[in-house]
């Protein structure tokens, strides 16, 4: 999978020139896009040890252009895997601004801040615990179509601590993560 995101990200750097030639990188309006890739999540606890974990991704975004170089919007990005019959699931949920340095160019950097979920279960119900979230991250949009790009996005998350809950006892005391992603999507402009 690391292999053919490589692929993925190395072919979307070498079009870069090639498609900004075609299809200039204009932003109005509504946007939104759309994602799915792969990841690696460390969680942390008081008094205990988790090693990384990787897994699958998703996220979406929607949100209003302010100006050529400037996007805000909402973003929530999630994190999952099943370990030793256990589906780990994290996730942020943020307010972001996307910066796109060039005016017309397809690179952008992504930063924002908002709720972190996350949620263990095994078949019952399930243990959760909420906190504060940060997101940051860099991107490109590949322009192939008047409104569309082929969008390659590395993102960091961040989960603050929380009490792990289930049924009211707490399970794990001062659970956080950090997560690293890349995702393919597409976004409409």
């Amino acid at each position: 999978m690391t292999r053919v995101l490589t692929v993925i990200a190395a072919l979307a750097v070498l079009g870069a020139g090639w498609a900004a030639a075609q299809r200039p990188q204009t932003r109005q309006g509504f946007w939104m896009a759309v994602g799915v890739g792969y990841g690696s999540t460390d969680f942390t606890c008081d008094g205990c040890t988790i090693d990384r974990e990787s897994g699958l991704t998703a996220a979406a975004r929607v949100g209003w252009t302010l100006s050529q170089k400037l996007l805000l919007g909402g973003d929530i990005t999630m994190w999952n895997k099943d370990i030793e019959k256990v589906n780990y699931w994290v996730g942020n949920a943020s307010l972001v601004a996307l910066y796109y340095p060039m005016e017309m160019g397809g690179l952008f950097l992504k930063g924002g801040a908002g709720l972190s979920a996350l949620e263990l279960s095994g078949g019952g119900e399930p243990a959760n615990g909420e906190s504060f979230g940060l997101t940051v991250g860099i991107g490109y949009d590949l322009r192939f179509a008047p409104n569309t790009s082929l969008t390659a996005l590395f993102d960091f998350l961040f989960g603050g601590p929380r009490d792990l809950q289930y049924q009211g006892t707490t399970l794990l005391s001062g659970l956080g993560y950090n997560a690293a992603t890349l995702s393919l999507g597409l976004t409409i402009h």
